[in-house]
């Protein structure tokens, strides 16, 4: 019951650090001319946020093993609120630049460490139920985000989003204190720079973070180009964003699903992973050499099921493979993959397209999808002994069943 109850919490926290992302990413595009910024400047107000995170995730999902994920969680959140108000405030690009560059640093506090608290609360080892529900509002936050952003946008420019911003991050945060019981700091032996190496190049992380690479650079180019092309298409604004919405709620709706079918071992995490991974490619082929509405719908419909069901496989992966006490340092460090995937795969398409073509682009993305599948097919393995009902009992939040220590998890098998 306490588990049931801390979620919706940490599902809320998921969707701030995506809002926060895309949601004003996507303003400052759209309104370049408000505060006065050239293209370069849009660059690096675009940058600073994900810098600030691929710098940073690691070194507080770290923290949070040390101090207990749920006080980096509200203080990250309040810091987040506190630097979002002061955007409201926010008239040249030097301001907004550092609204943005706190905000980053701010998310990458408890965006790793509820990913960690999602992993610490697992309920007789339903990991990818929990991670299901989070990716879905954590993706709807990614793709939706630069509609709300527009929106908020309409009614009261650049105040109105940061303002908006603010109280739902101090919302979530006061959510969160309330809500999310107390998840004890195991205890741990101090890891040595040999030991980072070591888990960081381990099969069992290396492989399912390059899933959240890959599925994250998906979405990223998916948000930008598909309106992109529906415009060429003379789809208009809103249908051209409609695209979006359709990939958003197909993966938001696929993740939940998922996650029950992989605890319920009618999934596994490796064959799921390669089909989904298998939509994406064939999404992207689709949309760089069948041109045409009709293509453009089914192709963000079958992106966004690939996307549903890489994403809760990958994370549940990493937090059944992982010891407890060191899940905050993991999350932290596998989020720094999605942070690369999500600069590196706008940036790949982009590059071709200007230089190529945008369909050359696509391939190329569908490409390193299907590299990536045949990876996980080739290398991707269980951890066998692993329970996760087990860690969360030994951290005196669960009861663990009778025979649990026997079970391992079956959706890895």
């Amino acid at each position: 019951m306490r588990a049931d109850k801390a979620r919706s919490p940490l599902y809320a926290a998921g969707f701030t650090t995506a809002f926060g992302a895309h949601g004003v990413a996507g303003a400052l595009g759209v309104e370049t001319g408000s505060i006065g910024e050239s293209l370069f400047t849009l660059g690096v107000l675009l940058a600073v946020y994900d810098l600030a995170e691929i710098v940073l995730k690691p070194i507080f999902g770290s923290v949070s093993d040390r101090i207990g994920v749920k006080p980096v969680i509200v203080g990250g959140l309040l810091v987040f609120a506190v630097a979002s108000l002061l955007g409201v405030f926010a008239t040249s690009p030097v301001l907004v630049g550092a609204v943005r560059l706190a905000q980053g640093a701010a998310a990458s506090a408890f965006s790793p460490a509820a990913s960690a608290a999602v992993g610490r609360l697992a309920e007789n080892g339903a990991v990818g139920t929990y991670f299901g529900k989070y990716g879905s509002w954590k993706g709807l936050g990614y793709a939706l985000g630069p509609l709300l952003g527009a929106g908020l946008l309409a009614l009261g420019g650049f105040p109105a989003l940061f303002l908006a911003l603010a109280v739902l991050s101090a919302a979530a945060a006061a959510w969160v204190g309330l809500r999310v019981p107390h998840i004890s700091v195991l205890p741990r032996t101090r890891p040595t720079v040999i030991d980072l190496v070591r888990q960081l190049g381990a099969r069992s992380f290396l492989v399912p973070t390059s899933v959240l690479a890959a599925t994250t650079a998906s979405l990223g180019v998916a948000v930008g180009f598909l309106p992109l092309l529906g415009t060429a298409h003379h789809l208009g604004l809103f249908g051209s964003m409609t695209l979006v919405t359709v990939l958003a709620l197909i993966s938001a709706l696929a993740q939940p699903r998922i996650g029950r079918l992989r605890d319920a071992g009618r999934i596994t995490t490796r064959t799921g992973i390669v089909v989904g991974l298998g939509a994406i490619a064939i999404g992207l082929l689709a949309v760089a050499t069948l041109p045409g509405v009709v293509t453009q719908f089914v192709a963000a419909a079958v992106i966004g099921l690939g996307i549903g069901i890489t994403t809760p496989l990958a994370f549940a992966h990493l937090a059944a493979s992982t010891p407890a006490e060191r899940l905050g340092r993991t999350m932290g460090s596998a989020e720094l993959g999605r942070e690369l995937g999500d600069a590196g795969g706008p940036l790949l398409v982009g590059a071709l397209a200007s230089t190529l073509s945008v369909s050359l682009g696509l391939a190329a993305l569908a490409a390193i999808c299907a590299l990536t599948a045949v990876v996980c097919a080739l290398y991707l393995r269980a951890r066998q002994g692993q329970y996760q009902g087990d860690q969360a009992a030994a951290a005196g939040l669960l009861s663990p069943r009778p025979g649990a220590r026997q079970r391992t998890q079956r959706g890895d098998a």
